[in-house]
């Protein structure tokens, strides 16, 4: 059987940290049992000097696997993967957050999945959320393996890092769209009303970053406004009912409103396995 060939989406800002674009991209090439026959890095507005040179140093040792997208003005990350997968070479795209660490085998057994269940569109995994080193795991985000269109509901059926999609299913729904801190929850929701086949990989392939900011940057008035405009779509797309819509926007906004810390414990507390 002749080798499914697929990229990797990647998004930066000026506010990565070069050493963490390094790490990311060492997991994901040399690090990596299956390597990527592309890798796009969409650079969404302006970046640091020191951002320039190590992406400078990546193109130097990657060559024509690596593809820079060049954003002239910051777009937000929804417009900016829109783009990237736009200039994605293949139909199979593996999504990658620019501080996050790949496991050795993800690629292998997304693919390998993939080849064997040619129906599924949209395939993710578990993640191992870390802070400073991958040798400090403080939580297991799961993902669920079945009923997705049920899970949604009140929760995305994929951890987005983690993904694998198909490139013209994503694209036939009309691809990402910018909506406030949810492009990927909206594009989940158009693909599952449009009968897009999900799965996920019940172990984790993804070392997922955290620290304290992940939690804060959960909350405040932006978020309650940005989910009450997640609902609002889920709810056209026929995802949740009327009564779903406003249990989601009651519940869902008392999180974002308390403060860091006691949002920080229902998150890792209940949200995740320890």
């Amino acid at each position: 059987m002749e080798k499914i060939k697929f990229s990797v989406l990647l998004s930066i800002y000026k506010n990565e940290k070069p050493n963490h674009l390094i790490e990311c991209f060492k997991s994901i090439y040399d690090n990596q049992e299956l390597k990527p026959d592309e890798i796009v890095l969409v650079q969404d507005g302006p970046l640091t000097d020191e951002l320039y040179e190590a992406i400078k140093n990546l193109k130097n040792q990657l060559n024509d696997i690596l593809k820079i997208v060049s954003i002239e003005k910051n777009v937000r990350l929804g417009n900016a993967l829109r783009i990237g997968v736009e200039k994605c070479s293949n139909e199979i795209i593996a999504r990658m957050d620019t501080d996050d660490i790949a496991y050795p085998d993800r690629f292998k057994k997304q693919i390998k999945y993939l080849e064997a269940n040619p129906e599924i569109d949209v395939l993710g995994s578990y993640m191992s959320e870390f802070i400073d080193n991958i040798t400090n795991i403080v939580a297991l985000k799961t993902a669920p393996l079945e009923n997705f269109k049920n899970y949604m509901k009140l929760r995305d059926p994929v951890n987005h890092p983690s993904v694998v999609f198909r490139k013209s299913r994503v694209i036939e729904v009309g691809n990402y769209i910018e909506i406030l801190y949810n492009e990927d929850s909206y594009l989940w929701g158009r693909m599952l009303a449009n009968g897009c086949q999900f799965a996920n990989i019940d172990e984790s392939l993804i070392y997922f970053r955290v620290n304290d900011d992940t939690y804060k940057r959960r909350g405040g008035l932006q978020y309650v406004k940005a989910e009450i405009q997640l609902q609002k779509e889920l709810l056209r797309l026929g995802i949740v009912n009327k009564f779903e819509f406003l249990r989601n926007i009651t519940l869902k906004n008392i999180i974002r409103i308390i403060p860091n810390q006691l949002r920080k414990i229902f998150y890792i507390k209940i949200l995740r396995k320890s």
